[in-house]
């Protein structure tokens, strides 16, 4: 099973994810942290990144793509994968298409979290309220202020991957305002057309 999962900040992909890894054996590919480990690691590729890393800049969609060709030649790839949070753009989803066609891989869907954005900061603010009850340490980006600017950006950049998969014909929505299980439901449901 090979899955990108779409949807702004806070849409449940991380959740939703981590279920799909649970149930199915799969790895969930965080661009973030396949980063830190290729500069972990010192690949050719992650060398590439720590260098544009410390200099300030931003890892560019070439060196992006590098580390996540690396990573799905790893053997833990091999059973299927989630893409939580990548393609970010559209010039990523075109690479990403390229290189996936290159390996033989086929993405079996794309799935995207649709939700009400207005609600979404209730949504986090009630989210930190219960880890603090928990006493469990607040992520730094479910502060409000930081939340919104997430928000803005998605909007500004990523939200147009999703029609470059629709107009492909692979993209399926999901109501991610439901109840989590719901949520987990409708994906199964999703998953269970695509096989």
């Amino acid at each position: 099973m090979r899955l990108v999962l779409l949807g702004p900040p806070g849409a449940g992909k991380g959740t939703q994810a981590q279920r799909l890894v649970n149930r199915h054996g799969i790895v969930q590919l965080s661009t973030g942290d396949m980063l830190r480990a290729a500069v972990a690691a010192e690949t050719p590729v992650g060398l590439k990144a720590k260098a544009v890393m410390e200099a300030g800049g931003l890892v560019s969609d070439e060196i992006v793509i590098g580390i996540i060709a690396d990573r799905l030649a790893q053997p833990d790839a091999k059973n299927g994968f989630i893409l939580d949070g990548f393609p970010r753009t559209v010039a990523q989803a075109e690479e990403l298409d390229r290189m996936l066609t290159e390996k033989g891989i086929k993405l079996d869907a794309v799935i995207e979290l649709v939700v009400d954005q207005g609600k979404l900061v209730d949504r986090i603010v009630n989210r930190a309220a219960e880890h603090r009850a928990k006493g469990e340490p607040v992520r730094k980006d479910d502060d409000p202020e930081v939340f919104k600017s997430r928000l803005e950006a998605y909007n500004r950049d990523t939200a147009v991957v999703a029609p470059y998969y629709k107009a492909r014909g692979q993209l399926k929505q999901i109501d991610g305002m439901m109840e989590i299980d719901s949520v987990t439901a409708a994906i199964d449901g999703v998953l269970r057309q695509a096989a």
